[in-house]
């Protein structure tokens, strides 16, 4: 009779601790999450992944002693329709958001309806927190508030300034002294610490480094004084320009990095790290200069100093990206993955890695690949897919198609623009193979990949189709 008290006491004692899903014990044993994501972060524009010039110590850090993705793309390739395909895991046509949402499209009422994983994640007991930037829809419905973050410090539109910018804090519209990215990880490093105690999930996305670049702070333009940016000079770029704007682009994404160390700091200091999962990546890449034009999939030509036409594009320039990735309690530093990885995956993968259930009847692409975190295998993956619907500035319809060694874009509603490129001899895509009189081969090849982006094409049920299928 003692024994069966004692145990009985203990038990209650226990359970006490551990009653109604108690804060400490949700923390232990459930994982945190943190998702950083840079604006127009090209995956040249990083250390890890080769550039020997730009200073991104901590960017590096995460995936040195962690996992470095090195075949990671988006959906699209402009920041709205990214990063609604990132929290969502549906493709932008799907989300009727297929280009960055205007400053009057969100006057109108323009936003992201879908369910996002920090949704599912909030239900499931998880804090959670958007600082930065939102760009998704400004008005009530379309608040982080209402779309399942418990926490919002930053800006719903498409950017702020970089020095001394206007932020919403607290539910009011104020503007602040100093950096962006020092008063976005100032409320990060708030949210860690009242946070400590219970399990959460940070989003925690820049707008830097889009332009304009500047002005950041000495300590990060400092870095480049001097230095002579190394890159290709496509023909007709006037060569000390370009290097200038890389050289300012290098800066900020500096001041993002510098700031990336206190945050990573501050998880070591509340001995949170083991069991913090650190997610890095970009919401698209970018050129600044590659293949001839300006920024990312909406670019411009350049030449003679002068800023040209529209270039719509998919070049892996404008939508590979850096991921990598930090979970000490699970993965071995030095780890490496070379399977193609898409930002439509990022649903199943969060849900997955934190062992949360998948919510019935939403929607769902791409695939969860967080096996691959935990050493075992997922099912071979052939081909990715991509689109954008150019209508801000200009006008495109382009639908991607990408396996390991080729790619093939086509152009809807334009003549003579569709495009193939061997990517094993051709990596940096500087030699379109469709022309009017193509080799055989080449045109076998196209239409072969043409095919298999229509089925896509109708998977999604993608209003381009619709003409041609009704």
């Amino acid at each position: 009779m003692k024994a069966f008290s004692l145990a009985a006491s203990l038990s209650l004692v226990l359970f006490s601790i551990c009653t109604g899903v108690s804060d400490s014990c949700l923390a232990a044993e459930r994982p945190n999450l943190i998702s950083i994501v840079t604006d127009d972060q090209g995956r040249w524009a990083m250390g890890l992944y080769g550039n020997k010039q730009i200073q991104t110590p901590h960017m590096d850090q995460i995936g040195r002693e962690g996992a470095v993705f090195t075949n990671a793309f988006v959906a699209t390739p402009v920041c709205s329709p990214s990063r609604a395909t990132f929290l969502s895991g549906r493709y932008p046509t799907e989300l009727k958001i297929t280009d960055y949402i205007s400053p009057d499209e969100a006057q109108e009422g323009a936003g992201l309806h879908a369910p996002i994983w920090p949704a599912v994640l909030q239900k499931q007991g998880y804090q959670t927190a958007l600082i930065g930037k939102w760009h998704l829809g400004e008005h009530p419905q379309f608040h982080p508030h209402k779309k399942g973050f418990d926490h919002f410090m930053g800006f719903l539109s498409g950017g702020t300034r970089p020095m001394d910018p206007t932020l919403e804090i607290n539910g009011k519209t104020e503007k602040r002294e100093g950096p962006l990215p020092d008063l976005l990880v100032d409320d990060a490093i708030q949210f860690l610490r009242q946070s400590q105690d219970k399990p959460f999930a940070l989003c925690l996305h820049f707008r830097a480094p889009h332009t304009p670049y500047g002005p950041v702070p000495a300590e990060d333009s400092s870095l480049y004084e001097g230095v002579e940016i190394e890159m290709p000079i496509a023909k007709g770029l006037i060569e000390e320009q370009i290097k200038q704007k890389n050289k300012e682009y290098y800066a900020s994404i500096s001041s993002v990095d510098r700031n990336i160390g206190r945050l990573l700091k501050e998880l070591d200091r509340l001995k949170l790290s083991d069991n913090t999962l650190v997610i890095f990546t970009s919401d698209h890449g970018y050129n600044n200069g590659r293949h001839g034009i300006s920024t990312k999939g909406n670019g411009h030509w350049l030449a003679g100093g002068v800023t040209g036409p529209k270039r719509p594009n998919m070049w892996d320039t404008s939508i590979r990206v850096p991921l990598v990735m930090r979970w000490p309690k699970v993965i071995p530093p030095g780890t490496r993955f070379d399977e193609m990885v898409s930002n439509v995956d990022m649903f199943k993968f969060v849900l997955g890695v934190l062992k949360s259930p998948q919510p019935e009847g939403v929607p769902l692409h791409g695939i969860d690949y967080s096996p691959l975190l935990f050493g075992k295998p997922i099912p071979e993956r052939k081909v990715i897919f991509g689109q954008y619907d150019l209508h801000n500035n200009g006008l495109a319809y382009m639908r991607m198609i990408r396996t390991e060694k080729f790619k093939f874009v086509k152009h809807y509603r334009a003549r003579y623009m569709d495009e193939l490129y061997d990517l094993e001899t051709d990596p940096d895509e500087t030699r379109n193979l469709v022309r009017r009189r193509m080799p055989p081969q080449w045109k076998e090849k196209a239409a072969e990949l043409e095919t298999q982006l229509i089925e896509w094409q109708k998977s999604i049920q993608d209003p381009i189709l619709k003409p041609a299928y009704q």
